[in-house]
């Protein structure tokens, strides 16, 4: 994939289905979405923008008129770049290994070392959500209750993670959790002696041409891993396209093929028809499986490396249970059928 893009907006085919999500928000079949880029390969099938509400991590910034330019919440979709991050840095040998014990990796905390069980706990089952340990972040993030709420007002988050009872034992099933990728960046900090926005914009961003971006911070100075990333909407597609091509990107390897491979890998399941691997949600066929990244609000990253086929979408939807049903609509009701249309006039 290089930065160069054929069929940009203006083109006949990016302008029939440009109308057709113009046609839908405006029926009311698209409520929230601030903008879409839907990518088959070298063409742009789609860049479409709206104006509406928007937040900075949780903040109203009030009516926003969103551009290929504006930064915009990523939200939990943030978990699966730090995914890629942690697969950079790996193989620069900075950080442990999956198969590495999680909690041998912060001696600071050597009583919670000491519990029973925890020793069991290693760097997969954070990178998977299989840790074991008590997590819920189904109330609303305005709710104190909601443990990453409670973790971003811990006076130390990554004692508020660890130290949270066991359920049960790890690998046992997929627990969400934005503390497990809090350590996650966290052991990436510590391994590279960088911020993880610094580590991102030196060994990510800056190869993929992202010059552009925000990591909000929390109260501790400390950038959010499990949400605070800001892009704009054709940086994150370009985060698509990387994953859609083994990691590489305009002629260069960014994150290595065989972390991309493992990322992808199904490792815990999350509903029916939905796997999860290493910070990345699967879904589709074995044989061609999609790469998903979600965010609160209806944010989404929906790659189909098959065909290097990208969706992305922001939406303005946070806190609404049912934001989902925007990006997914924009996937499976617009730019699945454009491009499936296309792909069928190609073939001989």
């Amino acid at each position: 994939m290089t930065a160069a893009l054929t069929n940009a907006p203006g083109s006949a085919l990016a302008d029939t289905l440009d109308q057709k999500l113009r046609a839908g928000f405006k029926n009311g079949e698209l409520p929230g979405l601030h903008g879409a880029v839907i990518d088959l390969g070298k063409r742009r099938l789609a860049e479409i923008y709206f104006p509406g509400k928007d937040e900075r991590w949780g903040s109203p910034i009030g009516e926003r008129q969103h551009g290929p330019d504006t930064l915009h919440d990523l939200r939990s979709v943030t978990k699966s770049v730090v995914g890629l991050l942690y697969g950079i840095a790996l193989a620069e040998g900075k950080v442990p290994a999956p198969s590495e014990p999680l909690y041998a990796q912060f001696p600071d905390y050597p009583d919670l070392m000491a519990e029973p069980g925890r020793d069991r706990i290693l760097v997969a089952h954070a990178l998977s959500m299989q840790m074991g340990l008590e997590w819920n972040e189904d109330l609303p993030y305005s709710d104190p209750r909601n443990s990453e709420i409670g973790m971003e007002r811990a006076s130390d988050r990554y004692r508020y993670v660890l130290e949270q009872p066991i359920r049960e034992a790890p690998g046992q099933s997929w627990i969400y959790s934005g503390g497990a990728v809090a350590l996650l960046g966290r052991l990436i900090e510590i391994g590279t002696g960088m911020s993880l926005d610094a580590y991102a914009r030196h060994t990510l961003f800056e190869p993929l041409g992202i010059s552009h971006f925000e990591w909000v911070r929390g109260a501790d100075g400390t950038p959010s891993a499990a949400s605070g990333l800001r892009l704009t909407l054709p940086d994150l597609a370009k985060i698509g396209h990387l994953v859609a091509q083994d990691g590489r990107y305009d002629g260069k390897q960014v994150v290595p093929k065989a972390w991309i491979e493992e990322s992808v890998t199904p490792r815990a399941d999350v509903t029916e028809g939905t796997r999860y691997g290493y910070l990345w949600y699967i879904a589709g066929r074995p044989k061609a499986p999609l790469a998903i990244a979600v965010g609160n609000g209806g944010q989404r990253l929906t790659v189909q490396p098959e065909h290097d086929f990208v969706v992305a979408a922001f939406v303005g939807r946070y806190n609404d249970p049912l934001s989902w049903q925007t990006s997914l609509k924009v996937t499976l009701d617009y730019a699945a059928p454009a491009a499936k249309a296309l792909l069928s006039r190609q073939q001989p």
